[in-house]
Protein backbone atom coordinates (compact mmCIF):
# COMPACT_ATOMS: atom_id res chain seq x y z
CA UNK A 1 0.00 0.00 0.00
CA UNK A 2 1.46 3.42 -0.77
CA UNK A 3 1.96 5.49 1.80
CA UNK A 4 1.52 9.63 2.22
CA UNK A 5 4.84 9.73 2.41
CA UNK A 6 5.53 7.95 -1.01
CA UNK A 7 3.23 10.24 -2.77
CA UNK A 8 4.52 13.17 -1.42
CA UNK A 9 7.94 11.93 -2.81
CA UNK A 10 5.93 10.94 -6.01
CA UNK A 11 4.38 14.12 -6.74
CA UNK A 12 8.15 15.74 -6.02
CA UNK A 13 9.18 14.63 -8.99
CA UNK A 14 8.97 16.76 -11.66
CA UNK A 15 7.78 15.63 -14.94
CA UNK A 16 5.50 15.84 -18.15
CA UNK A 17 2.53 14.43 -16.30
CA UNK A 18 3.08 17.45 -13.93
CA UNK A 19 2.59 19.72 -16.83
CA UNK A 20 -0.65 20.73 -18.46
CA UNK A 21 0.02 21.51 -21.75
CA UNK A 22 4.08 21.10 -21.71
CA UNK A 23 4.24 18.92 -25.18
CA UNK A 24 4.38 21.02 -28.22
CA UNK A 25 1.88 23.26 -29.25
CA UNK A 26 -0.93 25.52 -27.88
CA UNK A 27 -3.75 25.40 -26.32
CA UNK A 28 -6.13 27.53 -27.95
CA UNK A 29 -9.29 26.22 -25.98
CA UNK A 30 -7.12 28.71 -23.05
CA UNK A 31 -8.56 32.54 -23.39
CA UNK A 32 -6.46 34.44 -25.73
CA UNK A 33 -4.77 30.87 -26.78
CA UNK A 34 -5.82 32.30 -30.45
CA UNK A 35 -3.15 34.94 -30.01
CA UNK A 36 -0.87 32.43 -29.14
CA UNK A 37 -1.92 30.26 -32.24
CA UNK A 38 -1.62 33.32 -34.67
CA UNK A 39 1.81 33.97 -33.64
CA UNK A 40 3.27 29.86 -33.98
CA UNK A 41 0.66 28.70 -36.59
CA UNK A 42 -0.62 25.32 -36.22
CA UNK A 43 1.47 22.68 -34.08
CA UNK A 44 3.97 20.28 -35.72
CA UNK A 45 2.41 17.17 -33.95
CA UNK A 46 -1.16 17.76 -36.33
CA UNK A 47 1.09 18.86 -38.92
CA UNK A 48 3.21 15.50 -39.23
CA UNK A 49 -0.01 13.33 -38.77
CA UNK A 50 -1.63 15.09 -41.78
CA UNK A 51 1.71 13.75 -43.72
CA UNK A 52 1.59 10.53 -42.50
CA UNK A 53 -2.47 10.43 -43.52
CA UNK A 54 -1.60 11.57 -46.95
CA UNK A 55 1.47 9.28 -47.63
CA UNK A 56 -1.13 6.58 -46.76
CA UNK A 57 -3.66 7.69 -49.05
CA UNK A 58 -1.21 8.17 -51.76
CA UNK A 59 0.13 4.64 -51.17
CA UNK A 60 -3.12 2.80 -51.25
CA UNK A 61 -3.86 4.36 -54.81
CA UNK A 62 -0.88 3.06 -56.17
CA UNK A 63 -1.44 -0.13 -54.44
CA UNK A 64 -5.21 -0.50 -55.66
CA UNK A 65 -3.91 0.39 -59.59
CA UNK A 66 -0.92 -1.92 -59.32
CA UNK A 67 -3.35 -5.21 -58.17
CA UNK A 68 -6.66 -3.99 -60.79
CA UNK A 69 -4.53 -2.93 -63.45
CA UNK A 70 -0.84 -3.87 -63.71
CA UNK A 71 -0.23 -4.03 -67.07
CA UNK A 72 -1.42 -0.61 -67.80
CA UNK A 73 0.54 0.69 -65.13
CA UNK A 74 3.73 -1.28 -66.25
CA UNK A 75 3.00 1.08 -69.62
CA UNK A 76 2.75 3.57 -67.82
CA UNK A 77 5.90 3.44 -66.18
CA UNK A 78 7.76 2.75 -69.24
CA UNK A 79 8.41 -1.29 -68.22
CA UNK A 80 7.87 -4.40 -70.00
CA UNK A 81 4.81 -6.32 -69.54
CA UNK A 82 5.20 -7.80 -66.04
CA UNK A 83 2.43 -8.04 -64.38
CA UNK A 84 3.46 -10.54 -61.86
CA UNK A 85 5.77 -7.79 -60.53
CA UNK A 86 3.29 -5.04 -60.49
CA UNK A 87 0.82 -6.84 -58.24
CA UNK A 88 3.57 -7.46 -56.32
CA UNK A 89 4.60 -3.56 -55.37
CA UNK A 90 0.73 -3.10 -55.39
CA UNK A 91 0.41 -5.36 -52.83
CA UNK A 92 3.20 -3.94 -50.90
CA UNK A 93 1.27 0.13 -51.19
CA UNK A 94 -1.83 -1.51 -49.95
CA UNK A 95 0.03 -2.65 -46.67
CA UNK A 96 1.96 0.56 -46.34
CA UNK A 97 -0.99 2.51 -46.86
CA UNK A 98 -2.93 0.56 -44.64
CA UNK A 99 -0.57 0.99 -41.78
CA UNK A 100 0.02 4.61 -42.61
CA UNK A 101 -3.47 5.97 -41.84
CA UNK A 102 -4.17 3.50 -38.88
CA UNK A 103 -0.70 5.39 -37.22
CA UNK A 104 -0.07 8.69 -39.29
CA UNK A 105 3.19 8.88 -36.49
CA UNK A 106 4.73 5.63 -36.79
CA UNK A 107 8.29 6.05 -38.39
CA UNK A 108 8.18 2.08 -39.10
CA UNK A 109 5.67 2.49 -41.31
CA UNK A 110 7.18 5.75 -43.02
CA UNK A 111 10.37 4.07 -43.62
CA UNK A 112 8.66 0.82 -45.18
CA UNK A 113 7.98 3.61 -48.11
CA UNK A 114 11.31 4.54 -48.02
CA UNK A 115 12.56 0.99 -48.44
CA UNK A 116 10.11 0.59 -50.77
CA UNK A 117 10.81 3.62 -53.43
CA UNK A 118 14.92 1.84 -53.39
CA UNK A 119 13.07 -1.16 -54.51
CA UNK A 120 10.74 0.63 -57.02
CA UNK A 121 14.16 2.31 -58.34
CA UNK A 122 15.76 -1.31 -58.56
CA UNK A 123 12.94 -3.03 -60.57
CA UNK A 124 13.31 0.66 -62.50
CA UNK A 125 17.18 -0.27 -63.04
CA UNK A 126 17.04 -3.98 -64.14
CA UNK A 127 14.15 -2.65 -66.75
CA UNK A 128 16.13 -0.32 -68.59
CA UNK A 129 18.31 -2.97 -69.80
CA UNK A 130 15.18 -4.97 -71.08
CA UNK A 131 14.30 -4.93 -75.16
CA UNK A 132 10.64 -4.03 -74.64
CA UNK A 133 11.31 -1.40 -72.01
CA UNK A 134 10.63 2.56 -72.72
CA UNK A 135 13.88 4.38 -71.43
CA UNK A 136 12.24 7.74 -71.91
CA UNK A 137 8.89 6.96 -69.55
CA UNK A 138 11.63 5.02 -67.19
CA UNK A 139 13.62 8.33 -67.02
CA UNK A 140 10.55 10.36 -66.07
CA UNK A 141 9.39 7.17 -64.02
CA UNK A 142 13.00 6.84 -62.30
CA UNK A 143 12.83 11.08 -61.77
CA UNK A 144 9.23 10.73 -60.02
CA UNK A 145 10.26 8.10 -57.55
CA UNK A 146 13.24 9.99 -56.25
CA UNK A 147 10.97 12.84 -55.67
CA UNK A 148 8.77 10.51 -53.55
CA UNK A 149 11.49 9.09 -52.30
CA UNK A 150 12.67 12.06 -50.97
CA UNK A 151 9.57 13.07 -49.10
CA UNK A 152 9.31 9.75 -47.67
CA UNK A 153 12.45 9.80 -46.14
CA UNK A 154 11.59 13.84 -44.93
CA UNK A 155 8.73 12.06 -43.56
CA UNK A 156 10.66 9.17 -41.56
CA UNK A 157 13.50 11.90 -40.46
CA UNK A 158 10.63 14.62 -38.61
CA UNK A 159 12.41 17.76 -37.47
CA UNK A 160 13.82 16.99 -34.16
CA UNK A 161 12.03 20.18 -31.50
CA UNK A 162 12.69 19.75 -28.15
CA UNK A 163 9.72 20.48 -26.09
CA UNK A 164 11.21 23.57 -24.49
CA UNK A 165 11.87 25.32 -28.00
CA UNK A 166 10.45 25.29 -31.18
CA UNK A 167 11.42 27.15 -34.54
CA UNK A 168 8.01 27.97 -36.02
CA UNK A 169 6.26 28.90 -38.84
CA UNK A 170 5.89 33.09 -39.18
CA UNK A 171 6.10 35.64 -42.06
CA UNK A 172 9.02 36.94 -40.19
CA UNK A 173 10.71 33.65 -38.44
CA UNK A 174 8.29 33.25 -35.80
CA UNK A 175 9.69 30.97 -32.27
CA UNK A 176 8.40 29.72 -29.36
CA UNK A 177 10.11 28.72 -25.98
CA UNK A 178 8.94 26.76 -23.47
CA UNK A 179 10.32 25.78 -20.61
CA UNK A 180 9.73 24.55 -16.87
CA UNK A 181 10.79 24.12 -13.53
CA UNK A 182 9.83 23.07 -9.89
CA UNK A 183 10.61 25.62 -7.08
CA UNK A 184 10.35 24.87 -3.45
CA UNK A 185 7.49 27.23 -2.81
CA UNK A 186 4.07 27.59 -2.59
CA UNK A 187 2.09 28.49 -6.02
CA UNK A 188 0.60 32.05 -3.97
CA UNK A 189 4.31 32.81 -3.08
CA UNK A 190 5.33 32.36 -6.74
CA UNK A 191 2.44 34.38 -8.27
CA UNK A 192 2.46 37.19 -6.26
CA UNK A 193 6.76 37.65 -7.20
CA UNK A 194 5.80 37.52 -10.54
CA UNK A 195 2.46 39.63 -10.49
CA UNK A 196 4.50 42.50 -9.39
CA UNK A 197 6.32 43.34 -12.71
CA UNK A 198 8.74 45.87 -11.50
CA UNK A 199 10.31 42.89 -10.09
CA UNK A 200 11.13 40.86 -12.89
CA UNK A 201 14.15 42.79 -13.76
CA UNK A 202 16.26 41.65 -10.69
CA UNK A 203 16.69 38.08 -12.31
CA UNK A 204 15.55 38.40 -15.99
CA UNK A 205 19.14 39.64 -16.92
CA UNK A 206 17.54 40.91 -20.10
CA UNK A 207 15.26 43.23 -18.66
CA UNK A 208 16.32 46.64 -18.41
CA UNK A 209 13.20 48.08 -16.52
CA UNK A 210 9.29 47.29 -16.54
CA UNK A 211 6.87 50.32 -15.79
CA UNK A 212 3.65 49.66 -14.86
CA UNK A 213 0.92 51.85 -16.41
CA UNK A 214 -2.48 50.22 -14.83
CA UNK A 215 -3.73 47.19 -13.74
CA UNK A 216 -3.19 45.60 -16.97
CA UNK A 217 -0.62 47.45 -18.95
CA UNK A 218 2.83 47.96 -18.61
CA UNK A 219 5.77 49.69 -20.64
CA UNK A 220 9.13 46.91 -20.83
CA UNK A 221 12.56 47.95 -21.80
CA UNK A 222 15.36 45.23 -22.52
CA UNK A 223 18.54 44.69 -24.26
CA UNK A 224 18.88 42.81 -27.66
CA UNK A 225 21.23 41.21 -29.44
CA UNK A 226 24.40 43.18 -30.23
CA UNK A 227 23.38 46.06 -26.88
CA UNK A 228 20.34 47.04 -29.07
CA UNK A 229 17.56 48.62 -26.82
CA UNK A 230 13.64 47.05 -27.76
CA UNK A 231 10.84 48.39 -26.11
CA UNK A 232 7.07 47.37 -26.06
CA UNK A 233 3.60 47.73 -23.84
CA UNK A 234 2.16 44.36 -22.97
CA UNK A 235 -1.12 44.26 -21.83
CA UNK A 236 -2.42 41.44 -19.56
CA UNK A 237 -5.27 39.19 -20.95
CA UNK A 238 -5.54 36.76 -18.04
CA UNK A 239 -5.23 36.99 -14.66
CA UNK A 240 -5.85 33.71 -12.38
CA UNK A 241 -4.68 34.22 -8.88
CA UNK A 242 -2.40 31.71 -7.67
CA UNK A 243 -2.14 29.85 -10.98
CA UNK A 244 -1.73 31.46 -14.57
CA UNK A 245 -0.53 35.05 -16.18
CA UNK A 246 -1.45 35.41 -19.50
CA UNK A 247 -0.08 38.36 -21.68
CA UNK A 248 0.76 39.98 -25.08
CA UNK A 249 2.44 42.91 -26.76
CA UNK A 250 0.20 45.75 -28.21
CA UNK A 251 0.34 46.82 -31.87
CA UNK A 252 3.24 48.68 -32.66
CA UNK A 253 5.93 46.44 -30.16
CA UNK A 254 9.30 46.24 -31.32
CA UNK A 255 9.16 42.56 -31.21
CA UNK A 256 5.47 41.00 -31.42
CA UNK A 257 5.35 38.41 -28.64
CA UNK A 258 2.45 36.63 -26.60
CA UNK A 259 2.53 34.10 -23.57
CA UNK A 260 1.93 32.82 -20.29
CA UNK A 261 3.26 31.67 -16.87
CA UNK A 262 1.45 28.78 -15.33
CA UNK A 263 1.91 28.32 -11.43
CA UNK A 264 0.65 23.90 -11.16
CA UNK A 265 0.70 23.11 -6.99
CA UNK A 266 3.29 20.14 -6.23
CA UNK A 267 3.82 18.25 -3.34
CA UNK A 268 0.73 18.73 -1.86
CA UNK A 269 1.02 22.38 -2.44
CA UNK A 270 3.88 23.08 -0.56
CA UNK A 271 5.82 23.29 -4.35
CA UNK A 272 5.28 24.51 -7.71
CA UNK A 273 5.88 23.41 -10.94
CA UNK A 274 6.70 26.87 -12.93
CA UNK A 275 5.98 26.46 -16.72
CA UNK A 276 7.18 29.51 -18.94
CA UNK A 277 5.78 29.75 -22.81
CA UNK A 278 6.49 32.51 -25.10
CA UNK A 279 6.15 33.26 -28.78
CA UNK A 280 7.64 35.82 -30.55
CA UNK A 281 9.07 37.03 -33.85
CA UNK A 282 12.29 38.63 -33.75
CA UNK A 283 13.18 42.11 -34.53
CA UNK A 284 15.49 40.51 -37.85
CA UNK A 285 13.62 37.06 -38.06
CA UNK A 286 15.50 33.85 -38.02
CA UNK A 287 18.69 35.85 -39.00
CA UNK A 288 18.62 37.34 -35.88
CA UNK A 289 17.82 34.15 -33.70
CA UNK A 290 20.89 32.45 -35.04
CA UNK A 291 23.19 35.62 -34.47
CA UNK A 292 21.75 35.75 -30.91
CA UNK A 293 22.34 32.04 -30.56
CA UNK A 294 25.91 32.51 -31.31
CA UNK A 295 26.00 35.00 -28.51
CA UNK A 296 24.29 33.58 -25.93
CA UNK A 297 21.31 35.63 -26.30
CA UNK A 298 18.97 33.64 -27.81
CA UNK A 299 15.13 33.69 -25.72
CA UNK A 300 15.28 29.78 -25.12
CA UNK A 301 18.83 30.54 -23.24
CA UNK A 302 17.50 33.37 -21.55
CA UNK A 303 14.31 32.35 -20.30
CA UNK A 304 15.98 28.72 -18.99
CA UNK A 305 18.66 30.97 -17.59
CA UNK A 306 15.90 33.44 -15.64
CA UNK A 307 13.95 30.59 -14.18
CA UNK A 308 17.04 29.29 -12.70
CA UNK A 309 17.56 32.49 -11.46
CA UNK A 310 14.00 33.02 -10.35
CA UNK A 311 14.48 29.69 -8.34
CA UNK A 312 17.61 30.98 -6.51
CA UNK A 313 15.79 34.36 -5.79
CA UNK A 314 12.18 32.98 -4.18
CA UNK A 315 14.00 29.99 -2.48
CA UNK A 316 16.80 31.71 -0.53
CA UNK A 317 16.40 34.89 -0.90
CA UNK A 318 19.66 36.22 -3.31
CA UNK A 319 21.21 35.15 -6.72
CA UNK A 320 24.23 33.24 -5.69
CA UNK A 321 27.15 34.79 -8.35
CA UNK A 322 30.94 34.65 -8.70
CA UNK A 323 31.58 38.35 -8.95
CA UNK A 324 34.98 39.15 -6.86
CA UNK A 325 35.97 35.63 -6.32
CA UNK A 326 39.13 34.35 -7.55
CA UNK A 327 39.12 32.90 -10.96
CA UNK A 328 42.07 31.61 -13.69
CA UNK A 329 42.34 33.17 -16.81
CA UNK A 330 39.70 32.73 -19.24
CA UNK A 331 40.76 31.91 -23.34
CA UNK A 332 39.94 34.35 -26.06
CA UNK A 333 37.10 32.38 -26.98
CA UNK A 334 35.47 32.29 -23.44
CA UNK A 335 35.50 36.47 -23.54
CA UNK A 336 34.24 37.13 -27.18
CA UNK A 337 31.32 34.54 -26.36
CA UNK A 338 30.99 35.59 -22.80
CA UNK A 339 31.12 31.74 -21.84
CA UNK A 340 32.55 31.46 -17.95
CA UNK A 341 31.49 34.83 -17.14
CA UNK A 342 29.64 36.06 -13.72
CA UNK A 343 26.69 35.06 -13.39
Amino acid sequence: METSSDTSRRQARPGSWQYPGAAPGIDETAPDGGELARLTGPPRAAREARLGIALGWLSIGLGLAGLMAPRFMARAAGMPDWPRVMRVVGMRELVSGVGLLNRPHDQLWRWSRVMGDAMDLGIVGVAAIHPYANRRRLASTALALASVGALDLRAGNPPRITPSHGALKGPQGGQRVQHAVCINRPPAECYRFWRDLARLPGFMQHLESVTVIDERRSHWCARGPGGRKIEWDAEITDDQPDQLLRWRSVPGADVDNAGSVRFIPANGGRATVLQVQMSYHPPAGRAGVAVARLFGEEPMIQVRDDLRRFKQLIETGEIPTTRGQPAGARSLVSTLFRKGGDQ
